[in-house]
Order: C-alpha cells, then sequence, then structure tokens
C-alpha cells in the first residue's frame, strides 16, 4: 500500500532529541524552541513568531489577541478544518462562512464585504493547499472596515503572495506543524505577529498570563500572574525533531515540489481530454506543494475511484465537510449568501498520496492507476 502521507523525518531528529533528554531539558521554551522561531523570522520577515502545541492553538491565540467577544461575528470559509472556527467559537464568536472560489478553493473575496455587519470583528482567510488567498483584496477590505486579518496559513509555510510569505500579511500568521504537514513536530504549530506592538501580550497569553519571558530575558527578578492565558508552549524535544527538517527544508520543499509537478504532467492528459480538473495556482502565488489534488465529475465518481486506486494499493482521500453543514456549524455559526461552490466542489476534491520521500516510480504508478480508472 502507498501510503496517503508519512511524516517527514531527518536523521539528525534522535541526536537533537537525545541531547535534550541528555541535558535534562525537555520542558517548554528551550534552545531548540529558539532556533525554530528564529529561522521562521529569517525566511518570512515576520517581526516574531512564537511555536506553538499546535495550529489550533496558535488560532486561539490569535483570537485572544484581537479581543474577540461575544457577540463578535468572525468571516471565514466553511471549507476548512474545524480549528479555524473553534479558536472564535471559543471566545463566543459567530463563524459567518461565505462561499469559495472554484478555482482554488479559498475564500470568494468578492463575497466577503457583502457580510460584513456591525459586529464584524475579523477576516479569517484560510490558504488552502499553500496556495494564497487574493490577499491584497482582503487587506483593503479589513482596513475600510477596520477589522483584524487571521490568516490560517497551517498548510502555507514557504509559500507565498506577491513575494511576501504567507503568515505575514495579516495581523496574525498561523502555521502547523502536525505530522501531515511539509514540516513537523507530530503536534505544534507557530503564530506569527505581525505589529511588534503585539510581542509582549502575546508572549504572556503563552505563557499561563505570566510575565515569565521578561523574567528570562533579565528584565525582572521574579516573574507572576499579569493577565489570562493558557500554556501554549511546545516540548524542547518536538522543536528539536522540527529543527532537523527546518535545516534542510529547501531541499524538503523542493522534493514536494517535484512531486506536485509529476502529478501534474502525468494526469494533464486526463485534464485536456475533459476527465477531472488539475489545481490551479494563480498568478503571483508560489506554492509549496503541501498537496496534490483534482476534481472528479461528482462524488459518485469521486467514491467509485477511491475504492479502485485501494484495490489498488495506493491510499487516496477526501476531507472537509463543509463547517455550515457540520452539527456544531449549524448551532455556532451561520452561512452568508449561497452556497454555489462551497458543498459542491468539496465532494468532487480528492487527494493523491504526498510527502516527501515519495519516489517518482510510485508517483508514476499513481498516476497510471488514476488513468486506467478513467479508461
Amino acid at each position: 500500500m502507498i501510503n496517503f502521507n508519512v511524516p517527514p523525518y531527518v536523521e539528525t531528529a534522535m541526536d537533537y532529541i537525545a541531547e535534550c533528554v541528555k541535558n535534562q531539558k525537555i520542558c517548554g521554551d528551550g534552545a531548540y524552541t529558539k532556533k525554530c522561531n528564529q529561522w521562521i523570522e529569517e525566511r518570512t520577515g515576520t517581526s516574531k513568531c512564537l511555536l506553538t502545541t499546535s495550529c489550533t492553538h496558535a488560532t486561539e491565540m490569535a483570537a485572544l489577541l484581537a479581543e474577540i467577544q461575544p457577540g463578535d461575528e468572525v468571516i471565514m470559509p466553511a471549507y476548512t478544518f474545524v480549528s479555524t472556527a473553534d479558536a472564535f467559537v471559543l471566545r463566543g464568536a459567530t463563524p459567518v462562512f461565505v462561499d469559495i472560489r472554484p478555482d482554488t478553493m479559498n475564500i470568494d473575496e468578492t463575497l466577503i464585504e457583502a457580510a460584513i455587519t456591525p459586529k464584524t470583528k475579523a477576516i479569517v482567510p484560510v490558504h488552502y493547499a499553500g496556495v494564497s488567498c487574493e490577499m491584497d483584496t482582503i487587506m483593503d477590505i479589513a482596513q475600510r472596515h477596520h477589522l483584524i486579518v487571521i490568516e490560517d496559513a497551517a498548510q502555507g509555510i514557504m509559500s507565498s503572495y506577491k513575494g511576501k510569505a504567507l503568515g505575514t500579511i495579516g495581523d496574525y500568521g498561523c502555521f502547523s506543524f502536525h505530522e501531515t504537514k511539509n514540516y513537523s513536530m507530530g503536534e505544534g504549530g507557530a503564530l506569527l505577529i505581525k505589529d511588534a506592538a503585539n510581542i509582549e501580550n502575546a508572549e504572556i497569553i503563552r505563557e499561563k498570563g505570566t510575565n515569565r519571558s521578561k523574567f528570562f530575558s533579565g528584565q525582572i527578578d521574579k516573574y507572576t500572574w499579569v493577565n489570562y492565558g493558557s500554556s501554549y508552549l511546545p516540548s524542547y524535544m518536538n522543536a528539536a525533531y522540527l529543527y532537523s527538517q527546518l535545516e534542510i527544508a529547501d531541499e524538503i520543499n523542493e522534493a514536494r515540489l517535484g512531486i506536485f509537478d509529476r502529478y501534474m504532467e502525468n494526469l494533464k492528459e486526463l485534464e485536456q481530454a475533459g476527465k477531472i480538473e488539475l489545481p490551479v495556482i494563480p498568478e503571483g502565488c508560489v506554492a509549496n506543494g503541501h498537496m496534490f489534488y483534482f476534481k472528479t465529475k461528482d462524488l459518485e465518481e469521486r467514491s467509485r475511484l477511491i475504492d479502485f486506486l485501494k484495490e489498488r494499493g495506493v491510499h487516496a482521500v477526501f476531507h472537509y465537510i463543509p463547517l455550515h453543514t457540520a452539527p456544531a456549524g449549524l448551532k455556532y455559526g451561520r452561512f452568508h449568501g449561497e452556497d454555489k461552490y462551497t458543498t459542491k466542489e468539496s465532494e468532487r476534491l480528492l487527494r493523491l498520496p504526498m510527502y516527501y520521500g515519495l519516489t517518482p516510480e510510485q508517483v508514476d504508478y499513481i498516476s497510471e492507476q488514476v488513468k486506467e480508472f478513467y479508461r
């Protein structure tokens, strides 16, 4: 069986983890945490990066920093993972879902402004598959309506929009380092902060509401509880595992892009024949090979294709039941406007295996099985 995903692994990871254990440094914020933060800051240009226990927690931190309150509304797509909405529901806010663009599966930027009400506090664009939303339009809307922008860039590390790293364009950006992502620490994430004025409060929230960061930097002689917060610090060992991959981030990125390009080349004849639709990367967007998907004719065809591939040793998947159709989505959120594409396109999308280490021969085999199905 060719697995859908294999978490990235670099040999130096075990050396770094052993170093943590040997030095009896295995809890939060340590040397490898700082190395990861610094690497992300240098590569993205963000004012501050804070490694977290998950992208979910990074988004929760952003909601706290944005002072989301009960009764507020937050605009986002319904085609996303539950964490995008959860972070704001936990603050008592209402997720307001708008339709997506069928080309990128990202939020339709032309529908955002009509969904704004006096209660709207933030916009949460989700960069699906590491392909950027139309951020110039979104930022213009946010600035004119005085809204906060929190980028869900869970899939977007190493991707960019018009030369700007995803996660650095809005007020806050959130990365994921889950085992299914391009770079992994098992469970983990990062919060990117655009305005340096928000760094101190972010550090307090991340450190259980204490000014512990100031204590360790020598600015105060003891630390205490100063605000609300929680424990969002990942273990040294998780950070060490991640850092081993960041050291060869370009190699991993190029390998994934090579896999993506090979799938595109192999399957373009099916698109030309009108059998499938391949991914679209708009001009100005640089993607990261996070996933490879294509669209079938409909849900029934997708189901048959998944079964067909499974019989031939290929694990293909779909994901994201649109949030506005889920029980919690119906309870906590609402959909603004017409669901023209969200549900229809979500039922057509199929993801093929994609991971660092997938060989050209495996890509060719998978592609051939897809073509055999349509033959």
